[in-house]
């Protein structure tokens, strides 16, 4: 049979879960202030986008998608020196894996550059704005400081015709790259140092991955996003609380302008994930060092990296909804993120049996050259939703390395000489004798089965306590499995003073094994496709499988075993 993952939504939760934002948007209906709803989603294209990320795309294109309105895409692309369309691409392309769409609203920041700019030229008519000459150090010198106020910069009481001037011959190109920049005209005593005349443009000669060579001035994000808002009709312009400090300076651009559409600016608490960064600039620095394979690695919070490893964007959607939306930062524990992502996959990953670690095993009695069939359901709780496969059995086995301990522990219920387990859905096997190589390490086990326990259960009643899974050596396929956990050993990575995020790194957080054996009935699988390995955990194909030679990532495992390894390392 062609073998398809079934696709089906699981959200676990209601999808119009109240929070503090909906609350503002119900009133704002019901009173008339707004006729709909549009937010925008705006990231800066530097980078991937991330886990954080996908809390906003979730949060702006779920409350879009709820109150029928509709979600912009909007590129934060203010800054050419570290923009590149490489970047955009693949935030289109994780948006829309995400399971969103803007439809025909598409946009670029530098859309508006030359509106920006009369916005810009008016706010300095008004006596709002003017050129600085001072250097970049003596504009952070006169800012002051929390408990003492900033110092008028000399250049601040030019004329406007003089500004007008000067700010049109730094659009020509005239002046040196830093040499001078638009400030708005505030208050340098200002309580909230961002509001102290914050910069609005600046010249830089780079060229724009949207814009060309066309423009060699930019103006700053303050300027451009509210400005961006109004211009597109955002009616609640969401942000995280890092930007709580800066509303003032939104409102106040707007305010000066006296433009028609004021969207008004809504923080959120940004995701924080344990073991996870989410600093594009780290993130950054683990590609460009290698510590990573790129900003697709399984192992990164990057959604391409996610998509990679496997997991579903029903899962993120999933895991966005149990979270919430609240003012309060708080730290995720990575094992719900982890719950989120087995309850999406546990209805919808087939079951199949993988041993990543084989031990041989011949079973003495069993005839040489025999082959049986064992019926096993891909979904054993379901068995008509997706039928069965058929499972060989042969003389010769694989089971795992620790399903075997030539000395058991108390409470090893598994293989050991001279006790009985439960091959899966297969026969009952006794360990007889080891086998060991010169250094004296278990290399096979000599077993006999009970031909009279056929699907695993003695006639007799006796109790059998383990169960194994297998793979027949013969019918079985060679495959790679890479066995992904948290990037990092520290809970909060990047947040202890003195200590390199760098030293933080889980030196375990890749495992290779090149001599794992799968079913045959994987011999056909395609890059992408989700199982669940039985008593393993889930695992996806990866796109480096070749034909007859399968590559699966390992996802999640079955049961959240962080914390268990956590706890042997203290």
């Amino acid at each position: 049979m062609s073998l398809q993952n079934p696709e089906r939504e699981t959200s676990g939760v209601s999808p119009h879960a109240t929070n503090f934002i909906r609350n503002i948007i119900d009133e704002d209906l019901a009173t008339g202030k707004h006729q709909s709803v549009v937010t925008r989603f705006p990231p800066e294209p530097n980078g991937y986008l991330h886990i954080g990320h996908a809390k906003s795309i979730c949060l702006n294109f779920g409350l879009a998608r709820d109150y029928q309105g509709r979600c912009h895409l909007r590129f934060d692309d203010t800054n050419p020196e570290k923009e590149e369309l490489e970047y955009i691409q693949a935030i289109e392309r994780d948006v829309r894996w995400l399971g969103f769409d803007w439809g025909e609203h598409k946009y670029h920041a530098s859309d508006y550059f030359e509106q920006l700019y009369a916005y810009a030229e008016e706010l300095i008519r008004r006596d709002k704005a003017y050129v600085d000459d001072a250097s970049a150090e003596d504009i952070r010198l006169r800012r002051g400081t929390l408990t003492e106020p900033g110092q008028d910069s000399p250049f601040r009481n030019r004329s406007v015709e003089e500004n007008l001037d000067l700010f049109r011959r730094m659009r020509s190109g005239e002046f040196p790259d830093g040499s001078r920049v638009l400030r708005a005209k505030i208050d340098m005593a200002h309580p909230n140092m961002v509001m102290r005349d914050p910069t609005l443009y600046r010249i830089r000669r780079q060229t724009h991955p949207h814009t060309g060579d066309k423009w060699v001035i930019y103006p700053m994000y303050d300027f451009t996003h509210c400005l961006s808002d109004s211009i597109e009709g955002i009616t609640h312009s969401l942000c995280t609380l890092e930007f709580e400090n800066n509303r003032p300076l939104y409102d106040w651009v707007l305010d000066e302008l006296e433009l028609e559409c004021h969207p008004q600016q809504i923080e959120f608490a940004r995701l924080n994930l344990e073991s996870t960064i989410v600093s594009k600039r780290k993130l950054l620095q683990l590609v460009r060092e290698e510590h990573v394979s790129g900003w697709d690695d399984p192992r990164m919070p990057t959604l391409a990296g996610m998509r990679r490893r496997g997991y579903t964007p029903e899962s993120i959607r999933l895991f966005a909804e149990r979270i919430g939306i609240s003012k309060a930062e708080t730290w995720i524990p990575f094992s719900v993120f982890e719950e989120a992502v087995r309850d999406d996959l546990n209805p919808k990953a087939p079951r199949v049996m993988g041993v990543l670690r084989p031990l041989r095993v011949v079973i003495e009695n069993y005839p040489e050259g025999q082959v049986e069939e064992f019926e096993a359901p891909y979904f054993p709780d379901d068995p008509p939703r997706m039928g069965s496969r058929k499972v060989p059995f042969s003389r010769v086995l694989y089971i795992e390395q620790e399903d075997f301990m030539e000395v058991p522990v108390p409470k090893f219920f598994r293989l050991a000489p001279g006790r009985e387990v439960r091959l899966r859905r297969a026969y009952i096997i006794k360990c007889v004798g080891v086998v060991k190589d010169e250094a004296g390490q278990v290399v096979e086990l000599r077993c006999t089965y009970d031909p009279d326990s056929r699907g695993g259960d003695p006639k007799d009643g006796r109790k059998i306590k383990g169960t194994l899974h297998w793979v027949s050596e013969e019918h079985s396929l060679q495959a790679e499995v890479r066995l992904y956990d948290r990037l990092f050993a520290h809970d909060r990575p990047g947040t202890t003073e003195g200590v390199d995020f760098l030293q933080e790194l889980n030196p375990d957080s890749l495992v290779t094994l090149q001599h794992s054996r799968v079913e045959k009935s994987l011999e056909q699988v395609t890059p992408g496709q989700r199982f669940q390995f039985e008593r393993q955990g889930y695992f996806s194909v990866d796109p480096d499988t070749t034909p007859g030679r399968p590559v699966f990532n390992r996802i999640v495992t079955l049961k959240d075993t962080w914390a268990r390894i956590m706890k042997g390392a203290k």
